[in-house]
């Protein structure tokens, strides 16, 4: 009986004993997870925020949250209103979660290459969905350009405008900056992660510099086919994007406004391969028992290898932005692997885990 009530509360540690006000109560305050394996070979704490367990299902739900509650203070949204985003992913179904929570109308426009996955669970989740012509950003028919259109034409709506509404960044100033640095009673010597919007790494970032008095480094992890690596690295210079990554929602051809809030105080970036962010994936699953995507895994990779940078004994910090479930038909696929060239990516003796033809 003694054991089993030992094991009782050290399952209820970290738990509130409080409940919380339905899906708005429930965004924020995710665990800090100690990466073991990873920790013991590199001498270093690695610690991964949960974002996967926001109740819908990622780290864009503080965004999705704080972009909508901006406006609402600002009155520029009332009851019965509409909210309108272009996205291609986890940013729509936050917002979706926050409309149905809080009654409003939610519009979402995204390119029409998505899968049909993606735009079932929007639906589902009770927003309007309209997938148009995938085209560059410079496009006037862009999915974002025509989210601010129709948006424009409407009563008592808004374009939530996640890559430049600085609301984004200030979401994650509030909650998640002072969450890492509560969880891990201010001891974080570096936190990394990758950036689409930029809002987590600048609002993150921002406060954990300020709250250190500039002691904490903050990195930027890059995949492949974005230019943030290189404008840092050049000190300030972009470059034509070349080439591309599997990962979703990160990476990025120009700076962001809500990146721009920060982007002069990195101390530094990485850029990390497809290959290895593939092979973190499977390793993650087998070693620490987490199911996460591509973007999450790069974000650990970059944690490792930020973490041979600086050498034994220091913490650092990163994003598990979302779980592998929305991509398992891709990441877990043998075909499609193959056709990207990445099964050989997966270490052998890990491969049993690509159930998936």
């Amino acid at each position: 009986m003694a054991a089993a009530l030992r094991a009782g509360k050290a399952f209820a540690r970290g738990f509130s004993s409080r409940s919380v006000d339905g899906f708005v109560g429930a965004v924020g305050n995710t665990p800090l997870i100690r990466l073991t394996k990873l920790s013991e070979k590199t001498g270093c704490n690695i610690v991964g925020k949960a974002e996967f367990q926001n109740p819908g299902g990622s780290v864009k739900d503080r965004a999705a949250l704080g972009v909508v509650e901006d406006a609402e203070r600002r009155g520029l949204l009332k009851p019965g209103g509409t909210v309108v985003e272009g996205t291609a992913g986890n940013t729509g179904i936050g917002l979706a979660h926050v409309c149905r929570s809080k009654g409003y109308r939610c519009v979402i426009f995204m390119p029409n290459t998505q899968s049909q996955e993606k735009i079932d669970l929007l639906r589902m989740l009770g927003a309007e969905v309209y997938p148009v012509p995938a085209v560059a950003y410079e496009n006037p028919a862009n999915y974002n350009h025509q989210a601010r259109d129709f948006a424009k034409n409407l009563p008592n709506a808004i374009w939530t405008d996640q890559f430049d509404n600085t609301a984004n960044a200030q979401a994650h100033y509030v909650s998640t900056g002072p969450e890492i640095w509560e969880q891990t009673e201010g001891k974080v010597d570096a936190f990394i992660c990758a950036t689409g919007t930029g809002g987590t790494l600048a609002g993150t970032g921002r406060f954990l510099k300020e709250k250190s008095g500039g002691k904490t480094q903050i990195w930027l992890a890059d995949p492949p086919g974005s230019v943030l690596h290189s404008y840092i690295e050049s000190g300030g210079k972009l470059k034509d994007r070349s080439g591309s990554s599997i990962t979703e929602g990160i990476g990025q051809g120009r700076i962001t406004n809500n990146l721009g809030t920060f982007v002069d105080r990195l101390d530094g970036s990485l850029t990390i391969a497809d290959e290895k962010s593939i092979s973190m994936i499977y390793n993650l699953l087998d070693s620490e028992g987490l199911y996460i995507g591509a973007s999450s895994a790069l974000n650990v990779v970059a944690a490792v290898e930020l973490a041979q940078k600086l050498g034994p004994g220091h913490t650092i910090a990163t994003i598990l932005c979302d779980g592998a479930y929305r991509y398992q038909s891709r990441l877990f696929s043998k075909k499609w692997l193959q056709a990207k060239g990445l099964e050989s990516a997966i270490p052998e003796h890990l491969q049993k885990y690509a159930v998936l033809d």
